[in-house]
């Protein structure tokens, strides 16, 4: 069974909880105990009988009083289709570092649109942040579709505004759904209230949608996390380097090179689960055993040396600002790219991305929380990376603050 993760954003209100509530609630995935709770708490907050779903994911007790969502809630539920991993991501607009983190690991991102207010600026920076992360499914589920009589001018009129979005960001694969959250109309089962919709509901796309192919099959990349030496009787002798293949195929017999040493050698074992197998792909975790005896440490990467990615201490970046102290050249991080650390030095800052239009706009004022800088960092060791256009999994990084240990920045190499 594989699995599908996928993160729901919008704007305050727009139904994000309450529709992954009755993802979990019509799809029979919350426990006996757990329903039992969310009817108490329900009874709590209002008196007319009905359940309040939204109170399955805010669960934080701000978030409750509140009535919005603050942190990155994650949920799990299965049908017999397919595994789901929901990241229900916040609102606000002082929450945008929080929906960024949720979103890094999407293969799929459900943007909530409310009926009544149609294409706003939250719809637009949700939108941005998808392109740039490069999510490549993208589910615009236009809520409340009950509260505007589930009128089919309104929902082609927001798709005609969503298009123009879509278009200007360069987001390929988007679909329209006309739901309610709140009452059920196509999340689970089809709605009767809008027999001009022929499409599927949501959960059916969402168990169907292939996403197989968005994994990189081609260009082997491998980062050693962990070196197993047991240095016992038996294996006095063993050496594996463990690790999550991030893209690629590796073989048994395959002659790799390792970075950033650069030195060449051969894999002569592979294995999963403590299983010898012939072939390992991404995103397996494996421990892998070399024909050479060479120095290698936790960071290093495997390469095949004809697709080798970019080796370099000078980076072009793109950084999505998550302090509440201003960022400024000159300032000191450690650079963490995957299992490797690295110390850094912001060198320049060319611009500002208007996170409306991602046009550049000059800087004028310091970088802020939430906003989007071109950058130029300078490494204390060359980086090995890819673009994160052409290879996410190996194109993306955080700074994080020497004296805090707290996360800064998300790093996309350019």
């Amino acid at each position: 069974m594989n699995i599908l993760r996928f993160i729901t954003a919008g704007s305050v209100d727009d139904g994000k909880s309450t529709l992954i509530g009755r993802l979990l609630y019509d799809s029979k995935s919350i426990l006996a105990d757990q329903l039992e709770q969310l009817e108490k708490s329900s009874a709590k907050k209002n008196d007319n009988g009905e359940i309040d779903l939204a109170l399955l994911t805010d669960g934080l007790r701000a978030e409750r009083e509140q009535g919005i969502t603050i942190d990155v809630a994650y949920r799990y539920f299965s049908t017999p289709a397919r595994k789901f991993i929901i990241a229900d991501a916040p609102g606000h607009v002082q929450y945008t570092r929080n929906m960024i983190t949720g979103a890094s690991n999407a293969e799929l991102i459900i943007i909530l649109i409310d009926a009544r207010q149609g294409v706003v600026e939250q719809t637009r920076r949700h939108s941005i942040i998808a392109s740039l992360l490069k999510i490549p499914h993208v589910v615009v589920a236009i809520n409340k579709m009950d509260l505007v009589d589930f009128s089919q001018d309104v929902f082609n009129n927001i798709i005609i505004d969503y298009s123009k979005v879509a278009t200007q960001l360069g987001l390929n694969d988007v679909k329209f759904f006309p739901i309610s959250a709140l009452q059920g109309d196509n999340i689970v089962d089809r709605s009767e209230h809008m027999a001009w919709y022929d499409g599927p509901s949501l959960l059916q796309f969402l168990e169907e949608v292939p996403v197989e192919n968005d994994t990189n099959l081609k260009d082997q990349r491998f980062q050693v996390q962990y070196v197993i030496r047991p240095q016992t009787d038996d294996l006095h002798d063993y050496r594996g380097y463990a690790g999550k293949v991030q893209s690629g195929i590796f073989k048994k017999g395959d002659r790799i090179t390792v970075l950033p040493a650069g030195i060449s050698t051969t894999v002569t074992a592979i294995e999963i689960g403590g299983k010898e197998v012939k072939e390992a792909f991404a995103p397996q975790s494996v421990v892998f055993q070399l024909k050479d005896d060479v120095d290698i440490s936790r960071g290093d990467a495997f390469v095949n040396a004809a697709e080798a990615p970019e080796l370099k201490s000078e980076l072009d970046v793109i950084l999505c600002w998550l302090d509440d102290k201003p960022l400024q050249t000159g300032n000191k991080y450690y650079l963490q790219h995957n299992a490797r650390t690295i110390r850094t030095i912001v060198r320049t800052l060319e611009h500002k991305i208007d996170v409306n239009t991602l046009q550049p706009l000059e800087i004028t004022s310091p970088v802020t929380l939430n906003e989007i800088v071109k950058a130029k960092l300078k490494t204390a060791a060359p980086v090995v990376y890819d673009s994160y256009d052409l290879l996410p999994a190996n194109g993306s990084a955080i700074l994080v603050d020497e004296t805090s240990n707290s996360t800064v920045a998300a790093v996309l190499f350019r």
